[in-house]
């Protein structure tokens, strides 16, 4: 299925290049938006898979922007796309729950592949960031052994500790040797026994709780 995007940056010029990319691309740019509340507005109707947005943009900004989509919508993907690389801009927008964040110095080719990732539920971001974000939830790890964590099976867990590095179904696949389906079917028991629903609350459940800490990168 074509994935439908949505793009808010309130830089024409940025807006538009990063609009034309994705529709050659063939993805479906179903709304553009310039600041935070022309992009609430009009969210609720065009019901993106995935939004790529500015954290810098007119009120409300970025970080309040993804907050409320993923409100309204749990199952939406926020790619943040910015000029700032800044480590309390990554992890405001990761809490707020964006599943990737990408620096405005990406290629074309990094953007399109990112978007994609994303809308599969894969949590993506520039090189360097992601051991910042996986570090930083791995700080404010502070509860011991959670509910229903015993009710996961071992392949459940190594797959949950995998996820938590950020590898995608397909990588986590073909490093224990399992189907892609499989790898999918593991991943929803787990959402479904976590109470969960979707994989960016997987991975700050296993970050959380230093699921990552036995994984290499």
């Amino acid at each position: 299925m074509t994935i439908r995007v949505m793009v808010v940056d309130d830089h024409p010029l940025w807006r538009d290049a990063v609009e034309r990319d994705l529709i050659e691309a063939g993805l479906d740019v179903v709304a553009v938006a310039s600041d935070g509340r022309e992009a609430l507005a009009r969210f609720p109707a065009v019901r993106p898979r995935v939004v790529v947005l500015d954290l810098q943009i007119p009120e409300p900004d970025g970080v309040a922007v993804t907050a409320e989509m993923v409100r309204q919508d749990p199952s939406v993907r926020v790619l943040i796309l910015s000029a700032s690389g800044e480590h309390a801009d990554v992890l405001a927008a990761v809490k707020a729950g964006a599943t990737g964040y990408l620096v405005k110095s990406a290629s074309r080719d990094e953007l399109l592949a990112a978007v994609r990732r994303v809308a599969d539920g894969d949590p993506v971001f520039t090189p360097g960031l992601a051991g910042l974000v996986l570090g930083e939830f791995q700080r404010m790890s502070e509860a011991p052994t959670p509910p229903g964590e015993s009710a996961l099976t071992e392949r459940e867990t190594e797959i949950l500790k995998l996820v938590a590095k950020g590898l995608s179904y397909r990588q986590i696949a073909e490093r224990l040797v399992l189907s892609h389906r499989t790898v999918q079917n593991h991943v929803q028991n787990t959402l479904r026994k976590l109470q969960m629903h979707n994989r960016v609350e997987l991975t700050r459940y296993a970050i959380e709780h230093g699921l990552d800490d036995e994984v290499e990168s």
